[in-house]
């Protein structure tokens, strides 16, 4: 038990699965994991563990932002031992080629600021994945016939930007998607030698301002989590 999990020894799965929703963690566990079972409801942060083909998952909330998503996996590393730590979530497109409902891996993960930079400080430190990790959700995809795309993304600290040039920049240079969490967790992956992976569904897109309607989120927010599970366990 930590401050923020309040999960007993044992209750957490060497293998994580990181939505930023509590309510989606909930969702996911129960569509996907076998007897799945609450191990964490701390300040309404849900988590949940069950088995998956046989293999111990645990799924939990992160909230938004970096902030957020760094208290926990912070203590689902070095209080739980988790070693395989995997976000899943939604993302907005900023490539023409990146359509509603595609799944993007994330390669590396650029961002102005993470509560890690203080450690680096005048060091742009790089962050990225787990390659095994993403070679595996990548064949995953594949056999899913999921559109899947795997390169650089945006992790931003702010939600509501004001930023309409940086954003062109991130288009101009190649960029995906932008999400909130990812740079934090491929820091703290690297900081503590596991293995970490971001695997994304675009639910809007900033170039032509659609966006999934909220029945066919979960639809293809499914695809995300069984590519993410068979990546874990390849």
């Amino acid at each position: 038990m930590t401050v923020h999990i309040g999960a007993k020894p044992g209750d957490i799965a060497e293998t994580v699965l990181l939505p930023g929703d509590p309510y989606r963690a909930r969702w996911a566990a129960e569509t996907f994991l076998e007897n799945p079972r609450l191990v964490n409801e701390v300040r309404g942060m849900l988590g949940y563990t069950g088995t998956w083909q046989g293999h111990p998952v645990t799924i939990h909330g992160t909230g938004m932002g970096m902030p957020s998503l760094s208290i926990y996996v912070n203590e689902l590393i070095r209080d739980f031992g988790a070693k395989t730590l995997i976000r899943i979530g939604s993302a907005g497109g900023m490539q023409p080629q990146v359509r509603l409902r595609d799944v993007v891996l994330a390669l590396s993960a650029t961002t102005l600021s993470t509560p890690s930079r203080g450690i680096f400080r005048e060091v742009n430190f790089a962050p990225t994945a787990d390659f095994g990790l993403l070679h595996a959700a990548w064949h995953a995809a594949q056999a899913k016939g999921v559109p899947t795309h795997a390169g650089g993304i945006y992790s931003s600290d702010v939600f509501y930007d004001e930023r309409p040039d940086l954003t062109e920049q991130l288009q101009r240079h190649g960029i995906l998607c932008v999400e909130m969490e990812a740079a934090e967790l491929y820091a703290l992956a690297a900081r503590y030698g596991r293995r970490a992976l971001a695997v994304l569904t675009i639910s809007d897109h900033l170039l032509t301002q659609e966006a999934l309607p909220s029945a066919d989120r979960e639809r293809s927010f499914g695809d995300m989590v069984q590519i993410a599970l068979g990546a874990a366990f390849a």
